[in-house]
Parts: structure tokens; C-alpha cells; sequence
């Protein structure tokens, strides 16, 4: 349950990147780096969108989340009767 990431391995496929590299890219440290690579601590939208467009992804290919049980929201469909005879 919650946020994942692909920093680590992004960070290996371009150049083998150093957490130290993309702390310094992104404008923060590097233990601010690791601490959002090893999930113990989740990245503000902004230092996010920098972390994705280091390696040119969308944020969507960098961060996850999955959640254990009911979403906090629920989808409702309704089918219309769309007979005539009214």
C-alpha cells in the first residue's frame, strides 16, 4: 500500500546515475533522494514533476500508488430507460 517508484532503476538505466547526480539535478539532497527511492518519504508534486522530467518520463512511469481495499470513492452506473411509451 501506497506510493512506488522506479527511481532506482531509472537511475541505472541512464548511465548508471548516482542518487547524488539526480539530487543535485532535481535541487534537492541526497538523502532526500534516497528517502524517496527506499519509500520512506513521499515527494511534494514539485520535486515529483522534476524527478520524471530528469529522465525525460511521464510521472505516472516514475511514481504508483496501489491501495489496499475500498477506494474512498465509488463509480455508479445508471442505465436510462429510453422507452417510448411514456
Amino acid at each position: 500500500m501506497g506510493l512506488s517508484n522506479r527511481i532506482r532503476e531509472l537511475r541505472f538505466k541512464n548511465g548508471e546515475m548516482t542518487q547524488k547526480d539526480l539530487a543535485e539535478q532535481v535541487g534537492v539532497s541526497r538523502q532526500a533522494i534516497n528517502a524517496i527511492e527506499n519509500n520512506k518519504h513521499s515527494p511534494t508534486i514539485e520535486v515529483a514533476i522534476r524527478i520524471a522530467d530528469v529522465f525525460r518520463e511521464d510521472v505516472s512511469e516514475v511514481f504508483g500508488y496501489e491501495y489496499e481495499g475500498k477506494p474512498d470513492f465509488m463509480i455508479v452506473t445508471v442505465e436510462l430507460d429510453d422507452s417510448s411509451d411514456r
